[in-house]
């Protein structure tokens, strides 16, 4: 791989920068915070760090309603911390990849409040905005994705102006190029700065349909898209209309356009909707749009050898020059310990390792959630505590994402798990967390963390993962094989997705004189003819 590449088979760390580490005493994690556990973060063996945003925001969606791209909210601190953070990082040679939220901002955002003022203003069309039907209704029947409708009334421009998300995250209107053009700048401005790429927020979310028609109904026989949970009314609906727009290829391949001119820099596309694989691989297509793309196959409840197996047999199909992000966990669903273990809520350090294993071994690039190092069950939020608007809006059939962005533990002895002085954090510190906290498990050489690093060591070094192929093998009972080929190494992966011990016959496929790998704390033992696994077990081979 040549050396702007890097990439392809990145480990990429996502910090929720409010739950990662607080330093100043007010019970909210900051960038000083995330300062002081470099040495970990290094330790870790990491490529890249994604920080969710820190940028000024009255925080009704917990800085993704931005209100000026280029200042650091002092909630978190000031541009000199975020300075001697990327400074830093560039010491240990770690990336650092931040947010872009290019869909909306907030409704303080002095383009806004501007826009909202005239219809006939110098900002007036920078937002989406609409006249009302005849009878005084919203414009069409789209709906936001934390309830009711996506349109908001305003009395000083008599019109509806768009919200995908809350009220106070007005649309931009990317059809018009001075938009473009303004975000083009705040996204210089940060790579001025040094930041080595960005997470695009919902970008399929960013550019709607002009006509503003109807979504159409979605049919009995049409799956439910992965990107929401059921619960949500949005699901009723073939988001045809108010997302993935053809127009948002054009404007990545304006974004790539800058970032070209820096080198090595990646762009990382968050992708949804009722096909999101399929937009994925259309994002990342042709060189000239985002290097990688993320979407929610693997962030929902479904956890099977098939399912896995189909997810990723159809990804390799369609995936043609583009380039996947793996995810299992992040800020916005419930972590992998219990989405995939439903009904469970203890953690569970067999599977959270096979997780880790099948996550740092498929095809791609993969981003690690802060936690899921340390094999971080699902924090249990009572309800008053909430904190997000999406839980409190569906709660009890949904609780929302607080649970996964509960304060890291850090030290079981300390006050509030080391993560705050404070005598309450912005969220409560899980008891069934401290147990994994990260300084006892550094001192366990047979821990979550521990197996983590040796498993990304390991990794490191086989070319197979980090520039082979990837083929899929069938599935037997509830466990799940391929196969990573290059040129100089030829490796075969076997998961056991299930609680009870499986065995896993290899007498079709003319293994010759492979043998199994010493691979750390793994539970199967290979007889030349099957794998005999264990619960949640899974088996390296060399068949080279």
């Amino acid at each position: 791989m040549t050396q702007y590449e890097w990439w392809r088979s990145a480990v990429i760390y996502q910090i929720y920068p409010r739950s990662f580490q607080d330093s100043n005493g007010d019970g909210i994690g900051d960038l000083q915070g995330i300062l002081h556990r470099m040495d970990y973060l290094n330790a870790l063996g990491i490529d890249a760090i994604w920080i969710s945003p820190f940028f000024k925001s009255p925080m009704k969606d917990f800085g993704y309603d931005v209100a000026d791209y280029c200042s650091i909210d002092p909630m978190f601190g000031t541009m000199a911390d975020f300075d001697e953070l990327l400074s830093i990082a560039k010491k240990y040679d770690i990336k650092v990849i931040i947010d872009q939220v290019w869909g909306h901002t907030s409704d303080e955002h002095p383009w806004f409040l501007e826009s909202k003022q005239s219809k006939d203003g110098a900002k007036a069309d920078w937002y989406v905005w609409a006249d009302p039907k005849p009878d005084g209704t919203p414009p069409n029947n789209w709906l936001s994705y934390f309830g009711g409708s996506a349109w908001e009334w305003s009395s000083k421009r008599r019109q509806y102006y768009l919200h995908h998300y809350l009220v106070g995250q007005p649309a931009l209107n990317l059809h018009n190029t001075a938009v473009r053009k303004a975000l083009l700048e705040t996204a210089k401005f940060w790579l001025e700065k040094g930041v080595d790429g960005f997470r695009l927020d919902a970008i399929f979310q960013t550019i709607a349909a002009p006509q503003l028609r109807d979504n159409p109904v979605r049919s009995p026989s049409t799956p439910l898209p992965v990107d929401v949970a059921a619960t949500n009314p949005i699901t009723m609906q073939l988001r045809d209309f108010s997302s993935n727009h053809p127009d948002i290829l054009g404007w990545l391949e304006e974004v790539r356009s800058l970032t070209n001119q820096y080198p090595n820099t990646v762009l990382l596309a968050e992708t949804g909707g009722d096909d999101p694989d399929l937009i994925a691989s259309t994002y990342t297509q042709g060189g000239k749009r985002c290097q990688l793309a993320y979407s929610f196959s693997l962030l929902n409840t479904q956890f099977s050898a098939d399912y896995i197996h189909k997810t990723l047999t159809r990804i390799e199909e369609i995936l043609k020059d583009g380039w996947f992000c793996f995810a299992f966990s992040n800020h916005d669903v419930a972590r992998v310990n219990n989405r995939w273990r439903v009904g469970t809520t203890e953690p569970d350090a067999d599977f959270a390792r096979l997780t880790m294993l099948l996550g740092l071994t498929i095809r791609g690039a993969y981003c690690i959630y802060q936690g899921e190092e340390l094999g971080l069950p699902e924090g249990d939020v009572p309800f008053e505590d909430f904190q997000d608007p999406y839980g409190i809006e569906y709660y009890p059939e949904f609780k929302g994402r607080d649970g996964c962005r509960t304060p890291f533990p850090w030290d079981s002895t300390a006050h509030q798990g080391g993560f705050t002085t404070a005598d309450k954090p912005w969220l409560p510190m899980m008891e069934q967390q401290l147990s994994l906290a990260a300084i006892q498990q550094e001192k366990n050489k047979y821990s979550i963390l521990q197996s983590f690093k040796d498993c990304l060591s390991w990794r490191k070094r086989q070319q197979a993962i980090i520039k082979g192929t990837f083929r899929g093998l069938p599935t037997k009972e509830n466990c799940f094989a391929y196969i990573r080929e290059c040129e100089t190494q030829t490796l075969m992966f076997v998961f056991n997705l299930s609680e009870k011990d499986a065995v896993y016959s290899v007498s079709d496929l003319s293994l010759g004189d492979s043998r199994m790998l010493s691979y750390p704390n793994q539970n199967a033992t290979f007889s030349g003819q099957q794998i005999v696994l264990g619960k949640y077990g899974y088996g390296v081979l060399d068949i080279s």
